[in-house]
């Protein structure tokens, strides 16, 4: 006999303004406890001394995750001038420094060298891996890593405002696998004045906002309150960036048992990958196909 899975089968989403000194993991685990929710996973991590937009899945939700994960997302950071650190942020220990400081000007002259398809080094305090072994632990070791490269869409990088000459406030907004950190490190080098990030926070991921957000807090006050339900999202607050398609009773049967199944479709492309409803309720994420929906993804809801 299957062993009972221990909580509610809650389905949505939450969005968690995340505070400092906390890790994306343990945020995900304080929700689960929360709302005695049976699953729960996170859409994309936050460091621990990073704040902001931190989108947890529970149950079914748990399926669109990769396509928050793969979405755009916004950051406000603050650039410390004159220093760098080994880990690229305030928590390390600075390894270089510098009298140079650049005007406003020359922040906005260096910016759209950073901007579009990029490449970038990740941090040597990072969760890369390499040779089967996370880059962070190797780099707490004292080992020195020659990190390959990654490709990386920056959509918008702009400077807010100058504060005082050690420090700047920038707005990002980038693709998946993005390094705040390294842009930090990099414009600070391509400044010749070395940076580092002191402060970072994450405005928007994909179609979830801070204005979303509830702070953490809020979880330890209504914790196992039914309440809490009052700020989920909908599951298909998940699959914004994909074309809704409506399908007919046969269809959502043959799509909810993972075979093809028909939908109404109008201006969408053999191959675009859709997610199909019936009466409301998402049924499952696919690939369109000729008037069907061919399932990678099947939803368990009840409706």
């Amino acid at each position: 006999m299957a062993r009972r899975k221990k909580g509610r089968p809650l389905n949505g989403w939450l969005v968690i303004d995340k505070p400092l000194g906390i890790t994306s993991s343990a945020v995900v685990n304080k929700a689960k406890w929360a709302f005695d929710a049976q699953k729960a996973g996170h859409a994309g991590t936050l460091d621990p001394d990073a704040t902001g937009v931190l989108a947890i899945a529970f149950g079914e939700a748990t399926k669109t995750v990769p396509f928050v994960t793969d979405s755009l997302k916004a950051y406000r950071f603050t650039l410390r001038l004159g220093q760098a650190t080994n880990t690229d942020d305030g928590e390390g220990e600075v390894i270089a420094e510098s009298d140079n400081r650049p005007s406003a000007e020359d922040i906005r002259a260096a910016l759209p060298a950073f901007r579009g398809d990029i490449m970038q080094v990740p941090p040597q305090y990072s969760a890369v891996k390499v040779d089967g072994e996370r880059a962070y632990k190797r780099a707490r070791d004292g080992e020195e890593m020659a990190l390959k490269a990654r490709p990386l869409l920056v959509e918008s990088l702009e400077l807010v405002e100058m504060p005082d000459p050690d420090h700047a406030v920038l707005e990002m907004t980038c693709g998946k696998g993005g390094y705040v950190r390294s842009i930090a490190r990099d414009l600070g080098a391509a400044l010749g004045c070395f940076g580092h990030v002191v402060a970072l926070r994450r405005l928007w991921a994909g179609p979830f906002e801070i204005e979303d957000s509830i702070p953490f807090a809020r979880l330890d006050e209504l914790a196992r309150d039914r309440a809490l339900d009052d700020f989920l999202l909908p599951l298909e607050a998940g699959l914004n960036d994909l074309e809704e398609l409506p399908c007919t009773p046969e269809g959502a049967a043959r799509l909810r048992n993972g075979n093809p199944g028909l939908v109404l479709a109008a201006d969408v492309e053999y191959g675009e990958e859709c997610w199909a409803s019936f009466n409301g309720v998402p049924v499952a994420i696919g690939v369109y196909k000729a008037g069907e929906l061919h399932p990678s993804r099947v939803f368990v809801l009840e409706g």
